[in-house]
């Protein structure tokens, strides 16, 4: 099994030790792993998300799931976090997404504008703020000074920062997409060098037809994709990894998938479609399975 990132291991103020220390050990799975719960799918995609299980339109639905499945945390954005944390306050953690935007224009040149500040994440009782970040992007350098600017004001609050480490933009595709193993792997290296405390990242998907497009010595590699995981979590450093769920998929995919990326060193998982797109008592049943594993893979 790869060596994983402990609290030890990391330089964090009081703060951010203590606020960490509240997602990994009093809440959720509570063994030094997590389980967050995103709701942040209605700004970047719409409401086209919900259309699978209705119910789950309603923030309302995730809020509760999140408490009676037991996940360390909720992702919300700052609207929903107002609207619907407050019978939650102190029972489900919070992570505050500090920007954020449609997928209506094209991501050739993406950028996520701020749509929250970190004085605000503290104001809701946050333990930690998310920030996606475009890698690759031809709009990285109004990127870099938006996230150097939020990462500031989470040294001065004692707040933890998760990015979400995303390669986006014509260049990144024409070097075997956006999910190869070159863009995922630089994506979780851009995070540790940037000065995320965490980052989410997707799983590496391993399209021979493409390997020959991604940049040397990566088109030269034929990992498995154990062995692809591995990378990207030791790319990612003393920061903690994250990894996605991505769109839905079966039980067994899904349970298989995410003890890799445990086995790999990662400190835990966000699932969000995989979650809340099912009906309520699957949607608890999976949420189970999913903690089952996690109990198995004690930081």
């Amino acid at each position: 099994m790869a060596k994983y990132v402990t609290l030890d291991d990391m330089d964090l103020s009081l703060g951010k030790r203590t606020r960490l220390h509240r997602l990994l050990y009093e809440h959720g799975p509570g063994n030094g792993t997590l389980l967050l719960l995103p709701i942040d799918q209605g700004m970047e995609h719409g409401p086209v998300d919900f259309f699978a299980n209705p119910a789950s339109g309603d923030p309302e639905y995730q809020a509760k799931l999140a408490l009676e499945g037991g996940y360390s945390g909720i992702v919300y954005q700052i609207g929903l976090a107002r609207k619907y944390m407050r019978p939650y306050a102190g029972k489900v953690p919070l992570v505050l997404k500090v920007n954020g935007k449609t997928n209506i224009p094209p991501d050739d040149e993406a950028l996520s504008p701020q749509t929250a500040t970190v004085e605000e994440a503290v104001a809701l009782g946050a333990d930690a703020v998310g920030y996606t970040l475009y890698v690759g992007s031809p709009a990285q350098a109004e990127d870099f000074i938006q996230l150097t600017e939020i990462r500031n004001e989470c040294d001065r609050f004692g707040m933890p920062l998760i990015v979400w480490s995303y390669p986006r933009g014509a260049a990144v595709e024409s070097k075997g997409t956006r999910d190869s193993l070159y863009a995922i792997d630089y994506a979780a290296r851009m995070a540790c060098e940037l000065g995320a405390d965490l980052v989410k990242l997707n799983m590496p998907k391993l399209d021979h037809a493409k390997v020959g497009e991604q940049p040397k010595p990566y088109n030269e590699l034929s990992l498995t994709q154990q062995e692809a995981l591995d990378k990207i979590v030791a790319s990612a450093g003393k920061t903690m990894v994250l990894v996605s769920g991505g769109s839905k998929l079966s039980d067994e995919d899904l349970i298989e998938k995410a003890d890799m990326c445990m086995k790999a060193g990662a400190t835990g998982l966000i699932f969000g479609r995989n979650m809340w797109q099912r009906p309520w008592d699957e949607a608890l049943a999976i949420t189970a399975k999913v903690k089952q594993m996690l109990a198995q893979h004690s930081r």
